[in-house]
C-alpha cells in the first residue's frame, strides 16, 4: 500500500503513541482495498478543525485514503485488541472491521484517533467479512453529528465512502467505509483484556498511557490509578445523565463500548425515545431490556465496577486495601449521576436555584408523561415555548395542577421570565434525530438520493435554534409504528 502526494497535501499530521504500547494490544495490518471508492459525504467543519484540507480530501487520491486504498502520510495502521462484557457475559473481542490509521494532531495541538470502519477483516474478526453497509455507516454519521450538536461528548464522523462492493446482511446492501474521529478508543474492555491476558506490567503500561493521554494532571496525585478510576467515573456520570436528559438510548452498553475519555461511541442499535417510558428499548437483540432507557444509569455503574476490578493490582499492593479504595470511588457514581441529572432537569424546567421539593416536581411531570403517553422531547419543547398543545397530557386536570405548582416554583426565584425562557431553550432541543426521519434519509440514500440526509443534518446541527424549518422535523411517528434497531454498525 502506497502513500501518495495528495495524502501529504491533505494536511495529515499523524502520530502513533498507541503503537508504543506492548504488542498484545494491537495487530499491525493495512486496510483491505476496495474496487470503486466514491465519496458520499464529507464533514467539512470537522475536517477544518482537524487541520485537513477538504478540497484535497474530495479529490480522487483523497477519497482513496478515506476508503483505505491509500495510506495518509505517516500512517501506521493497526487493529486494536480488547475484550468486554456483552450483555453481562465476558468475551474476547477487538476491532473486527476497523483500522486505526493514527492520531491526528490538530493545529491547536489536540490529539484524535482516525479510524476506518468497514476496512476489511482483521485478526479479531469473528466470522464476518470485515466490511460495512452504507445504511449503518450513514446512520452513525447522522446520530454522532446530532449528538455533537446536542453538546454531548461523542466520537464524530469525518466521511462516508461507498466501496463499489455489495455486502450481505439481512439483504444485499451497498458497501461503505466510515472515517471515525475520537479522543481515543480506549475502553473499559481494553483494561479487561489486559487484566485477563496480560501481566501486571502490561496493565500498568496501559494505565500509564491512559493517564498521560487523558488525565495528565494525575501526576500530582498520591495514587494516580485511583485518580484514574475516579475521573472515569465522573465522566461517565456526566455522559449518561446527558443521555437521559435528551431521551437517548444507547442500546448496547457493553463494557467494550464504554470509553475512558467519556465520549459516546458505537452507534449500532441506538435511538432517541419518542413516547416517554423508562422501559423503552429499540434494539432487536435486547430482548430482556437490559439496556432500556431507565436502566442506563444502573448499567453504567455495573460497567464501572468491572473497570474498578481491573485496576485493583495497581491501586494498592494489599488487595483488601485496594478493594476498599476502589469501592469508595465506585460508590460516588450514584450521587454524581444524580447530581448531574437533577441539575439538568432543573435547567429543562427553567429552575436556577435549589429547593428540596424540586425532584418531586420533576418526577410528577415524568409520571404524568408516562401515564398519558407524552412525547419526551415535545413535552419540554412545548413548556419552553409556553404553548401546551392539544395532546392528552396537556388537557388533563393533573397536568394543569402540576403546571400551577411549576409556575409557583418559578416565581420563587429572582430570574426574569426571559431568563427562564433562555435557560429552557438552551436545555431543551427543539429537534432530535427522530427515528422515522433517520430511516427516511437512509432509504433515500440507498437509492442514491442524499439530499434528504443533508437537509436532516442541517437541521440537527443546531437543535436549540427553535427555527421554523425545524417544526416539520419535530413531528413524532404514528402512534402505532413500532421502531426496531439492529446492531449493523
Amino acid at each position: 500500500m502506497t502513500v501518495n502526494k495528495a495524502a501529504a497535501e491533505a494536511g495529515w499530521n499523524l502520530e502513533h503513541t498507541y503503537a508504543q504500547l506492548p504488542g498484545m494490544f494491537y495487530s499491525k495490518l493495512n486496510p483491505v482495498a476496495v474496487p470503486a471508492p466514491k465519496l458520499v459525504i464529507l464533514n467539512h467543519s470537522l475536517a477544518k478543525s482537524l487541520g485537513l484540507n477538504s478540497q484535497v480530501l474530495q479529490r480522487e487520491d483523497g477519497v482513496a485514503v478515506l476508503a483505505g486504498n491509500r495510506l495518509p502520510k505517516g500512517a501506521i495502521p493497526l487493529a486494536q485488541a480488547y475484550a468486554g462484557h456483552q450483555f453481562g457475559y465476558f468475551t474476547m473481542l477487538g476491532d473486527g472491521r476497523a483500522i486505526l490509521l493514527g492520531e491526528q494532531i490538530t493545529p491547536s495541538g489536540e490529539r484524535f484517533d482516525i479510524q476506518l470502519k468497514g476496512s476489511g477483516k482483521t485478526p479479531y474478526s469473528r466470522g464476518g467479512d470485515g466490511r460495512a453497509a452504507l445504511g449503518p455507516m450513514l446512520r452513525e454519521y447522522i446520530i454522532s453529528e446530532a449528538m455533537h450538536g446536542l453538546g454531548i461528548a461523542t466520537g464524530r464522523s469525518l466521511a462516508v465512502v461507498t466501496t463499489g462492493e455489495t455486502v450481505i446482511r439481512q439483504t444485499r446492501q451497498p458497501g461503505a467505509v466510515l472515517t471515525r474521529v475520537a479522543a481515543s478508543h480506549l475502553r473499559i474492555g481494553t483494561f479487561e483484556y489486559a487484566a485477563r491476558w496480560g501481566t501486571v506490567e502490561d496493565l500498568r503500561a496501559l494505565a500509564d498511557y491512559t493517564l498521560k493521554r487523558h488525565f495528565p494532571e494525575a501526576d500530582h496525585t498520591d495514587n494516580p490509578y485511583l485518580y484514574l478510576l475516579g475521573e472515569v467515573i465522573k465522566r461517565q456520570a456526566s455522559l449518561v445523565a446527558k443521555w437521559q436528559l435528551v431521551g437517548f438510548i444507547h442500546g448496547v452498553m457493553n463494557t467494550d463500548n464504554v470509553t475512558l475519555s467519556g465520549e459516546t461511541i458505537d452507534y449500532g442499535p441506538c435511538a432517541f425515545m419518542d413516547t416517554y417510558h423508562p422501559d423503552t428499548v429499540f434494539s432487536s437483540i435486547d430482548r430482556q431490556g437490559r439496556y432500556a432507557y431507565g436502566n442506563q444509569p444502573i448499567i453504567a455503574q455495573w460497567n464501572l465496577a468491572r473497570f474498578a476490578e481491573t485496576l485493583l493490582p495497581l491501586i494498592d499492593d494489599n488487595q483488601a486495601e485496594a478493594v476498599k479504595l476502589a469501592q469508595g470511588a465506585h460508590s460516588d457514581f450514584a450521587k454524581l449521576y444524580h447530581s448531574n441529572w437533577l441539575a439538568g432537569m432543573r435547567a429543562k424546567l427553567g429552575i436556577f436555584n435549589e429547593e428540596s421539593k424540586d425532584e418531586s416536581l420533576i418526577q410528577q411531570l415524568l409520571d404524568l408523561m408516562q401515564r398519558y403517553g407524552a412525547d419526551f422531547t415535545n413535552t419540554f419543547r412545548a413548556l419552553t415555548l409556553d404553548r401546551p398543545g392539544d395532546a392528552p397530557l396537556f388537557d388533563s386536570a393533573e397536568f394543569k395542577q402540576w403546571y400551577q405548582l411549576w409556575q409557583a416554583r418559578l416565581g420563587r426565584q429572582q430570574q426574569s421570565k426571559e431568563a427562564v425562557h433562555q435557560l429552557m431553550r438552551k436545555s431543551n432541543p427543539a429537534v432530535i434525530p427522530r427515528n422515522h426521519r433517520v430511516e427516511d434519509a437512509l432509504a433515500a440514500a440507498e437509492k442514491g438520493d442524499y439530499s434528504v440526509m443533508r437537509r436532516l443534518l442541517a437541521v440537527l446541527s443546531d437543535p436549540y435554534r427553535y427555527s421554523a424549518e425545524q417544526d416539520q422535523y419535530s413531528t413524532p411517528p404514528p402512534k402505532n409504528q413500532r421502531y426496531v434497531t439492529f446492531c449493523g454498525t
